[in-house]
């Protein structure tokens, strides 16, 4: 799932310096590597390959700040899909 997640946003990244490396901790927007405009992307590609439907109750920005975040958001999501 990780793998997934760093290929997508390393496919869009803004700053298109070969060179970045993305960490699981790093915050991507802190970092400058998106923006706001890329979250709703992110968003629809976490929906669909996920195949999961983000609430509005989860559409805070920490959500989606690092991979690992997004991850444990994936996690919870497709668990109460499962339940």
């Amino acid at each position: 799932m990780k793998e997934k997640i760093v290929k997508f946003i390393s496919d869009n990244l803004i700053n298109l310096d070969d060179e970045i490396e993305i960490k699981d901790d790093d915050n991507i927007f802190e970092k400058g590597f998106v923006n706001s405009l890329f979250s709703m992307k992110l968003l629809n590609y976490i929906e669909t390959e996920f195949n999961m439907e983000v609430d509005d109750d989860d559409m805070e920005i920490s959500n989606f700040s690092s991979v690992n975040r997004i991850e444990a958001l994936i996690k919870k999501k497709t668990e109460v899909l499962s339940d």
